[in-house]
């Protein structure tokens, strides 16, 4: 399995950064692109310049319905595409997608996408979010938008799936650094407060996010 960072706040040389988050995940012949950015545009150039055409995309997973995780959406929507989001995202935002994609899947609780991938189905009790989970030869993945129902609470959440390896992903204003211990890897991104602390504190572990950043694991 391959993780590749397509939109952040930070980016390697020749691509944009921007406020915002995505993630496409390449497991065999099979692609799953984690939210959208904030913008078509970007998230368009992006795309190009990393060889990712969005007819290739199977599956879209949406964690929250911010615009800087669903902005981008109308550049990667194609009529055999799928969309997996919580079931609180509103009537508009789902006919829209269900005008120009093969169809919807609203997620509750914690279910199966494709075989090593799942959701956490959707948590909080504020902002709505789901995750995903990845299997991996190290534990279980999680991989983040901008964990607002609190990074703790997912990855409790993901246990139902394995012991946990890495958390890769947004984590908001999470400070309970401490949780971290014991992760084989850990991957801050976007909205991240923490960021320095989290790469200082674990440095061997620890691993600078960035448009462009290749993960294989």
């Amino acid at each position: 399995m391959r993780l590749r960072v397509v939109y952040d706040n930070e980016a390697k040389e020749g691509l944009e950064r921007d406020w915002g988050f995505s993630c496409l995940i390449e497991s065999a012949d099979r692609r799953i692109l984690f939210d959208t950015g904030a913008s078509e545009a970007i998230l368009s150039r992006n795309m190009e310049k990393l060889g990712i055409h969005k007819e290739e995309i199977e599956i879209i997973a949406l964690s929250h319905e911010h615009w800087d995780h669903i902005g981008g959406l109308s550049a990667v929507l194609h009529p055999d595409a799928k969309v997996y989001l919580p079931a609180s995202f509103t009537a508009a935002t789902k006919k829209k997608i269900e005008r120009n994609a093969a169809g919807i899947i609203e997620v509750s609780g914690p279910a199966d996408i494709i075989p090593g991938v799942h959701t956490t189905g959707e948590l909080g009790t504020g902002i709505k979010e789901q995750s995903l989970v990845l299997d991996t030869a190290v534990g279980e993945l999680v991989l983040t938008g901008c964990a607002h129902p609190g990074l703790d609470t997912i990855m409790d959440s993901a246990r139902v799936f394995g012991n946990l390896g890495g958390v890769m992903g947004g984590f908001h204003g999470f400070d309970r650094l401490e949780l971290l211990r014991g992760l084989k890897m850990i991957i801050p991104c976007h909205c991240t407060v923490h960021k320095r602390e989290i790469l200082d504190m674990y440095p061997e572990e620890a691993k600078k996010c960035e448009a462009g950043e290749i993960i294989e694991i």
